[in-house]
């Protein structure tokens, strides 16, 4: 990931070792390389943003009752 943002090999572990951080430009481009938004990437409840809108989109054109019962399914699924 570090080499495909142009940067050295150990800048992603630099900064998830605390050891640098990301100017904001370097935090978008990081944001936009994992296909998520920076709203997505602090928010702790959610495990997998690019999956998660790749279902939500999957979902759109399905029926009313179709949606009540995949819902019912995520619930069980808790």
């Amino acid at each position: 990931m570090s080499l495909s943002l142009g940067q050295s090999q150990s800048y992603i572990n630099n900064i998830e070792n605390k050891k640098a951080l990301p100017s904001m430009q370097m935090f978008l481009y990081i944001c936009e390389f994992l296909h998520i938004t920076p709203a997505e990437f602090f928010d702790e409840k959610l495990n997998a943003p690019a999956a998660l809108e790749e279902t939500l989109e999957a979902l759109k054109p399905l029926k009313r009752e179709q949606l009540r019962l995949l819902t019912a399914l995520a619930k069980e699924m808790k």
